[in-house]
């Protein structure tokens, strides 16, 4: 990775999510194996502070209180006053209102794929850059970036009809 320019470290935190799915050819099925932020990170040219650190690789179907828990406690526990956190999108609100409720004095931004990274054709690469982008520029709060947008945690919501992140209330 080339050498970061001077800028505010970011810490990035990994919880799985569609962004590090695999796909078994042979069952058919989607699994994790590792993370695919650092390569995403490479192939996007960022020259930014960021530190990686995976807390977990789980389907957000799977999250749990204590899950959510632990990404307080280690958002709490971070120097940094600037995160982003990869996570699955169907309890991404969830999480958000957590950390919303139980963090001040840093800017928070949480962000998923619809699509597997794996895959070639993710969105996941538009929205961690959207979303390292955003974690610059908002002041302090929790936020969802998704397709683009930047949500605050206390209204957004997933379409699930849409597929996308709006407002709560917009559609």
């Amino acid at each position: 990775m080339a050498t970061p320019v001077d800028s505010e470290p970011i810490q990035l935190l990994v919880t799985g999510g569609t962004f590090d799915k695999e796909y078994n050819e042979l069952t058919g099925e989607l699994f994790f194996q590792k993370t695919h932020i650092a390569d995403m990170l490479r192939l996007g040219r960022c020259r930014l502070a960021v530190t990686v650190e995976t807390l977990m690789m789980i389907d957000s179907l799977e999250m749990t209180d204590a899950g959510r828990q632990s990404i307080l406690e280690r958002c709490e526990a971070s120097p940094a006053k600037r995160i982003v956190i990869t996570h699955g999108t169907d309890s991404m609100e969830q999480t958000a209102a957590v950390l919303g409720r139980g963090i001040a004095g840093k800017t928070i931004v949480l962000t998923g794929a619809m699509v597997p990274y794996q895959f070639g054709s993710s969105d996941g690469m538009f929205n961690l850059g959207t979303a390292i982008g955003f974690v610059q520029a908002l002041p302090p709060g929790v936020y969802v970036a998704m397709n683009g947008r930047c949500f605050p945690w206390h209204s957004v919501r997933k379409n699930r009809e849409l597929g996308i992140f709006e407002l709560a209330g917009e559609s």
